[in-house]
């Protein structure tokens, strides 16, 4: 049977274009050789959480112009810390045990990239959020 580490690693989609340099801190080769690869695998479950978040909140962002919901967005994730810390606990629960004490040694730097690496990705696909598409389970 295989370890932990080994599956999670084994499922991480690659991101090519996160490239692992000598010179680049440690802070941007973790993002690039954990966080990354982690947000892409968790894309859809982001998408399905912030959906809910949505409707939680009566729909208003339903209702917003396209630079207000990209405000939106921002502010949910920086603003509201219950939400914040529930999207950080669906990324940190796919670090394996090393990636776990790498992150510990400078949390509040890595927290950051990972919350604006969400927003990243919740922005680009604001289409996504459309009150009449569905979005297959």
């Amino acid at each position: 049977m295989k370890d932990r580490k080994l599956n999670l690693l084994e499922i991480r989609p690659q991101i090519l274009t996160a490239k692992v340099h000598n010179n680049m801190s440690d802070d941007e080769r973790f993002q690039n050789q954990t966080l990354r690869p982690i947000i892409k695998l968790q894309g859809d479950l982001l998408i399905h959480v912030f959906r809910n978040y949505i409707s939680k909140r009566k729909n208003l962002f339903y209702e917003l112009q396209l630079e207000q919901k990209l405000k939106y967005i921002e502010n949910a994730i920086q603003k509201d810390m219950k939400f914040r810390n529930s999207l950080k606990g669906m990324l940190i629960g796919q670090f394996t045990i090393d990636e776990y004490y790498t992150y510990i040694q400078n949390s509040s730097a890595l927290n950051k990239r990972m919350m604006n690496i969400v927003i990243e990705r919740l922005q680009s696909n604001i289409q996504l959020f459309e009150s009449t598409i569905k979005i297959s389970i």
